[in-house]
């Protein structure tokens, strides 16, 4: 071993090996440089991608609250969309229930006004037929004296077919502020005006004078009492309350004849009331003579509202006459209201219903 040739080192050897590890060198650095373009490559797609995510889960996010917030509109215009409908058809049926009643209305309305023109048609007729009696009548009367001297506008001091017989005889008058005039606009000037000037009011006047000729020409052998009413009812003499005055006491019925000159129209009208006091007279009258210019506009008591219905007054009407005197006979004397059509043809009916009369008197009466 010792005594071996060491060998000697080959340049080649040498040259090869440097070369060998040059390219080795070269690849690893080739592959580094690679690698590490392709880890940033990546980790830029990575960062986009990551982003890209981040991006869509907010849009998500909104997406879901947008979503949301949708759903509950939604929700809400489903159910205004429900109420909706539900008033739609309560307005639908509202709607057609007024077409029926409108309907109902027209058809009772021409009822109504037929049953007008029956009634105005059968009060010409009665009307002809009463002044074809009192005719006959008036030229076979004897002339005789007066209660009380009554002074008449030329040849007005008659009235044919107003029934003035009876034992006890009971005059109603109505001064309620409806008899100022026969116009509402004037009722209503003339209720502001002074008392004195109230008593002046032609219509007002017509009244009292009406009175006082029922008086002049009642039977001698009669009874009689003067109730003046408006919302309600008293005798126009308070001293003579309760009781019936005989015709031939000419200083009471003078009294009592002062007593109406002085009243007042003022109030509203209770025809009620004056039915009541009427049926309340012991003994009852069997004769009431009514001064009036239409329908009440109240029943015994006051009313809550101040404007009454045509078709209130009506029923007022018909329950006063429930009060009446079951044995009395009513003759009224109509002085007529505007806006109070029905008025003559109910009159007419009550005087049909009790044997008395229906009169409305002519302007120049008496």
């Amino acid at each position: 071993m010792a005594g071996r040739k060491r060998r000697g080192i080959n340049s080649f050897n040498l040259a090869f090996l440097d070369i060998m590890f040059c390219g080795f060198g070269a690849v690893v650095l080739l592959v580094l440089i690679i690698n590490s373009s392709a880890i940033k490559h990546r980790k830029e797609v990575f960062d986009d991608l990551h982003g890209e995510v981040n991006r869509l889960e907010s849009q998500l996010k909104d997406g879901k609250k947008q979503l949301v917030a949708v759903t509950n509109t939604l929700e809400q215009s489903e159910k205004k969309l429900a109420i909706t409908q539900g008033k739609s058809r309560e307005v639908l049926a509202a709607i057609k229930n007024t077409r029926q009643e409108l309907a109902e209305a027209h058809n009772q309305t021409l009822a109504h006004k037929k049953h007008v023109r029956q009634l105005q048609a059968d009060l010409k007729s009665l009307d002809q037929t009463t002044k074809t009696l009192g005719a006959k009548a008036a030229a076979n009367a004897q002339q005789g004296s007066k209660n009380i001297h009554v002074t008449g506008s030329g040849q007005r001091q008659y009235l044919t077919g107003l029934r003035l017989g009876g034992k006890r005889i009971l005059i109603l008058l109505d001064r309620s502020a409806s008899m100022l005039d026969s116009s509402i606009v004037n009722v209503i000037r003339r209720r502001n005006v002074a008392d004195n000037r109230k008593r002046s009011a032609p219509k007002w006047k017509k009244a009292r004078r009406t009175v006082a000729w029922l008086v002049a020409n009642l039977p001698a052998a009669s009874t009689v009492q003067i109730y003046e009413f408006n919302t309600r009812a008293e005798p126009v003499l308070s001293s003579s309350k309760g009781n019936w005055i005989q015709i031939s006491k000419h200083d009471k019925i003078k009294q009592m004849m002062r007593a109406v000159e002085k009243l007042i129209p003022q109030e509203g009208t209770s025809l009620e009331n004056a039915f009541r006091a009427a049926a309340s007279m012991q003994p009852p009258p069997d004769n009431i003579l009514l001064i009036t210019d239409g329908l009440p506009t109240q029943g015994k008591n006051k009313p809550m509202f101040s404007s009454v219905s045509g078709k209130a007054r009506i029923r007022l009407f018909e329950r006063a006459i429930q009060s009446l005197p079951s044995s009395a006979t009513v003759n009224t004397l109509l002085f007529p209201m505007e806006g109070d059509p029905v008025a003559p043809a109910l009159f007419w009916k009550l005087a049909v219903d009790t044997g008395g009369s229906f009169l409305t008197p002519t302007p120049d009466w008496p």
